[in-house]
């Protein structure tokens, strides 16, 4: 399958980098290269960029689409969370800017045996890394009913997590579940259907919690933004694009958190705390996509960008 990805907020997110002529920056989710692109048509022929990507196949496609900067470009096949590894590894110490497009790419939920989605009949994958041994059918067939029920409902805020969890638990007592299909059943039997009438597809919560889990998407985020940002050159930038609520609280908070000057509590006298404000933040609000981009990529939908810049 061709590996196709719609670039969210591209525009944007490389106009708040700032991109200089000969800069070197970092794409830390590769994807098929579309902002990297981007930021190499800006930062002309004596700048550098960093393509790093789990994905085998985004490496692949993204390789070929910025084949013709040869010699501009490195692209890297590991996470970002290996973010300082890789620069370390590529004699790179400080950067211009960094880009991040969290979440899962239009090419992984469009791939049936990814088994991202809980449209097709695939096996229960949905890793990003297909060398991770961490697969959705490991957590869920292993995993106990109260940690099932708790991935479900902090990362998928799903109002009927326990139930589900109950219902798959009662299920792989039966048979080990393997496939998408087995699981949007089981989910749809403990949702009333009431609810299911109403709403987004009853698995569609379920699904993500177990992607988020699978992937470790949230528990990698604030060590890569703080990584990113002791990498950046002065008055360099970090700009991230998030797909949900939880994503996007975790960068606004560690983006508070390196921007505070001081954190000694409000009546000491004097400072003790030598907190050295790393960062201004330049979007007070995020940037959101236009009416005009929803209409074209309903995808793009929950998108919100945030952009810090290195004091």
């Amino acid at each position: 399958m061709e590996f196709k990805h719609i670039s969210v907020l591209l525009e944007e997110s490389v106009d708040y980098l700032n991109c200089k002529e000969g800069g070197t920056y970092v794409d830390c989710t590769l994807g098929g290269g579309g902002h990297s692109e981007q930021i190499l048509k800006k930062i002309g022929s004596t700048g550098h960029l960093v393509g790093i990507d789990q994905d085998a196949s985004a490496i692949k496609a993204a390789g070929e689409r910025l084949s013709k900067y040869e010699g501009r470009v490195d692209l890297v096949k590991d996470n970002y969370s290996n973010l300082s590894y890789v620069l370390d590894e590529l004699g790179i110490e400080k950067v211009d800017g960094f880009i991040f497009d969290l979440g899962v790419s239009s090419y992984q939920l469009d791939t049936p045996e990814r088994g991202f989605s809980y449209k097709y009949e695939a096996p229960l994958d949905m890793r990003m890394n297909r060398n991770s041994h961490r697969t959705a059918a490991n957590l869920v067939n292993n995993l106990s009913e109260d940690e099932l029920a708790g991935i479900i409902e902090d990362y998928g805020e799903e109002n009927w997590a326990k139930r589900i969890a109950q219902f798959i638990v009662e299920a792989r007592s039966e048979k080990r579940i393997e496939t998408t299909t087995e699981l949007v059943g089981i989910i749809k039997a403990a949702i009333p259907a009431t609810v299911r009438r109403s709403g987004p597809h009853p698995a569609r919560r379920t699904f993500q919690a177990l992607r988020i889990a699978v992937n470790d998407e949230l528990g990698i985020i604030e060590g890569a933004i703080k990584d990113g940002v002791s990498r950046l050159k002065k008055k360099g930038r970090i700009s991230i694009i998030t797909f949900h609520s939880l994503e996007d609280r975790i960068v606004k908070h560690t983006y508070k958190e390196l921007a505070k000057k001081c954190t000694c509590p409000p009546k000491f006298p004097i400072c003790t705390c030598d907190t050295e404000r790393q960062v201004k933040i330049i979007t007070r609000n995020p940037i959101l996509p236009s009416e005009e981009e929803i209409e074209a990529n309903a995808r793009s939908r929950s998108a919100k960008l945030r952009v810090a810049q290195r004091l």
